[in-house]
């Protein structure tokens, strides 16, 4: 993972991950660069004055999208009286420009040196994740008088970085140099641009085909500003709170970028550095999470998983007809098939997930036109769930086991990496495996589709039949998955039916998705803000005292901000309003140390014994769904919730929170307001 000082920026999927220099040195390992559509476009990009390195003062993050360095020549001792002054001032907008200034106050003139290294590995993203760049096309480079172009080229996937200068420089294939004369007091200007472009088939431009937002400088600020302005405006006595509502709107507005064949419109992209594409799953979870500010975001979202939707039978892909995509890449191990996610569908959440966001859009929007648009992908949603996720027959559960066993993912729920599901020993259990949080979104699947079926398709038969299959469902799990001796929901089923009988976070989801029967929702709610599960920080991802528990295990006993924004929703929706707020407290607490940016997860550690919550060492940031999290806390402590087309507003609020107004809050009843004041005393469970 990029170390924590670097320097990044980032618009839509082009990102720009540097030292505080400025500078890029990057290894087959290290995620720094210029990355776009998933290669990278610069691994090296070092400036020197006169053969030597340069020195931060320092540097400020000035947008998203923007980040300016001032620097010195020579090591830290040099700089005491410092005669010569270096600024870095860079931008990212679909390509990347860099202005560079040099100012000389001596008193006396300088003749300079200067010089940029310049090289591209064109590293695949998946190549630096896995620490190993295995280059099986040509590397090429072309010095021309007015520019520097360096490539790559494998049958017909081509890459390519194109590096000119405004003033004249002298290019070679290791770079380009300027010579320069500096009278006292005066200053030295350059822009230097670098344009990659990623050549398919026939030479045509796949960037043309994943357009960020935004091109130009000003008309990113202007973007932004524009975004900015349409969100509701959160004005609040809690000063954190504000800061980090607005930094997760920022990093919101950086995230987005628009596939061509939706006219403009922008989508999520899930996270930096690694998933800086779009996810069926966590593009879904972020829209739920940001839909009563950022509305546009779903439609866009459903707009193009439906689009995408499976069409056959694809073992390499694990693809079938009617199942939502898991993941979308542009790399070179996509297109030589190397790495199955052009598209990948290997995820099983992601498909009942498309319909909750439908109805929950719907409900809050108004827009019966977009589920009359989707009618088939709804369906043939439906029918994957009944017709091909069962596969342990006659079950009546989505279960999921990979096709593709050389590099499909073995674990395709939303913990999936290999160790996240297991028995109370530790033991992990055979595929195909089923875990508890899908069968909640299934349910809810079910149940949403039904109203959609009754009052935007006017197929009532179709609303029965969902309904009936809802509650045998709720019935069938709620006997199958309760763990007597524990009083939870396991974590998981075997395909002989054998409980995966660890307390997990994904009892958290079952609240949101409604599947839990009432008269066990307040064991539910003791076990997420009980000791075993509670931090004080958050809800682990594993209970503490389990086998496989760590604290700063991937998905084995970390705190994801994602997952706590869901799960105190959920115990909004069963009316437990203060065990929700003891969460919302903590994350939102968290979210201090980050300044105001939650990473995808951090340490499980219990809080009384850190006192601050500890990082974790390989995490994305920004990331959407952390992004969203803040959001989604905001609407459950306020208890705005979408009813009979007007805004319903329950607000239950952690004491020390004061007073927080939501202002111009969209949807079908237009703009509304709403207000809160924080009453709740949870001194002695906050931790």
């Amino acid at each position: 993972m990029a170390g924590k000082n670097n320097v990044r920026i980032l618009d839509g999927s082009t990102f720009v991950v540097s030292e505080e220099t400025g500078d890029i040195r990057a290894t087959a390992s290290e995620p720094s660069g210029l990355f776009s559509l998933d290669t990278r476009f610069l691994s090296t990009w070092v400036l020197t004055v006169n053969g030597e390195r340069l020195t931060p003062l320092s540097y400020d993050d000035l947008q998203y999208y923007e980040a300016r360095f001032f620097l010195v020549p020579g090591a830290a001792t040099h700089y005491v009286d410092a005669k010569l002054s270096v600024i870095r001032q860079r931008a990212v907008g679909g390509s990347f420009s860099e202005q560079l200034t040099i100012l000389n106050h001596d008193e006396k003139p300088v003749d300079l040196e200067i010089r940029m290294e310049a090289a591209a590995d064109f590293a695949d993203l998946f190549e630096v994740k896995d620490e190993i760049l295995n280059k099986k096309g040509e590397i090429y480079t072309e010095v021309e008088s007015d520019r520097l172009r360096l490539g790559y080229r494998r049958g017909n996937f081509n890459r390519e970085t194109v590096i000119s200068s405004q003033e004249p420089a002298r290019f070679d294939k290791s770079g380009f140099a300027y010579t320069v004369h500096l009278e006292p007091n005066e200053r030295w200007d350059t822009q230097i641009d670098v344009q990659t472009s990623a050549l398919g088939p026939g030479g045509r431009d796949l960037r043309m085909g994943l357009r960020a937002h935004g091109a130009e400088r000003l008309a990113l600020q202007q973007d932004l500003q524009e975004w900015m302005a349409a969100a509701p405006k959160v004005n609040t006595e809690h000063e954190e709170l504000a800061r980090t509502y607005r930094r997760s709107l920022v990093d919101l507005a950086a995230l987005r970028f628009s596939p061509l064949s939706l006219g403009g419109a922008t989508l999520p992209a899930a996270g930096l550095p690694w998933f800086m594409t779009m996810f069926g799953r966590d593009s879904i979870f972020t829209c739920l999470q940001t839909l009563p500010f950022t509305p546009a975001l779903s439609k866009t979202t459903l707009r193009i998983l439906a689009a995408l939707q499976g069409t056959r039978f694809d073992d390499f892909r694990d693809e079938d007809p009617g199942r939502i995509l898991h993941e979308m890449r542009y790399g070179e191990s996509a297109a030589f098939e190397e790495q199955p996610h052009s598209p990948y569908y290997g995820s099983v959440d992601a498909t009942p997930l498309f319909l909750v966001l439908l109805d929950e859009y719907e409900q809050w929007t108004g827009d019966v036109a977009l589920v009359k648009e989707l009618e088939q992908e709804c369906r043939r949603a439906l029918r994957w769930i009944d017709d091909y996720a069962d596969l342990v027959g006659g079950t009546g559960y989505i279960w999921y086991e990979r096709r593709n066993s050389d590099t499909g993912l073995e674990n395709q729920c939303w913990k999936d990496s290999w160790d996240s599901i297991s028995y109370r020993d530790g033991t992990l259990p055979p595929f195909p495996r089923a875990t508890c949080e899908v069968q909640g979104y299934a349910y809810d699947a079910k149940v949403r589709a039904a109203r959609l079926a009754r009052e935007c398709w006017d197929d009532a038969a179709l609303a029965d039949q969902l309904e009936r299959e809802a509650a045998e469902l709720k019935e069938r799990f709620n006997r199958d998955w309760w763990v007597d001796d524990g009083e939870y929901y396991a974590l998981g089923l075997d395909p002989d039916g054998r409980q995966c009988d660890v307390l997990s976070s994904n009892i958290g989801h079952l609240l949101w998705s409604g599947i839990v029967d009432h008269d066990r929702a307040e064991k539910i709610a003791e076990h997420l803000v009980g000791p075993r599960l509670f931090s004080g920080w958050g809800v682990r991802t594993l209970a503490e005292g389990e086998v496989r528990y760590n604290p700063i295990g991937y998905h084995n006993g970390t705190i994801w901000p994602f997952e706590n924004s869901f799960i105190a929703w959920g115990l909004r929706r069963y009316g437990f309003g203060e065990e929700a707020a003891t969460i919302a407290n903590g994350i939102l607490d968290a979210a201090t140390f980050f300044d105001g940016r939650l990473p995808e997860a951090f340490g499980g550690y219990q809080r009384e014994l850190t006192k601050f919550p500890v990082e974790y060492p390989t995490a994305c940031s920004p990331q959407a769904w952390s992004t969203g999290a803040p959001l989604l806390l905001l609407r459950t402590m306020l208890g705005l919730e979408p009813h009979e087309g007007h805004l319903a507003v329950a607000p239950c609020l952690p004491v020390g929170m004061g007073r927080i107004e939501v202002l111009d809050i969209p949807g079908r009843w237009g703009r509304v307001d709403a207000f809160a004041r924080g009453r709740l005393d949870l001194r002695n469970s906050a931790g």
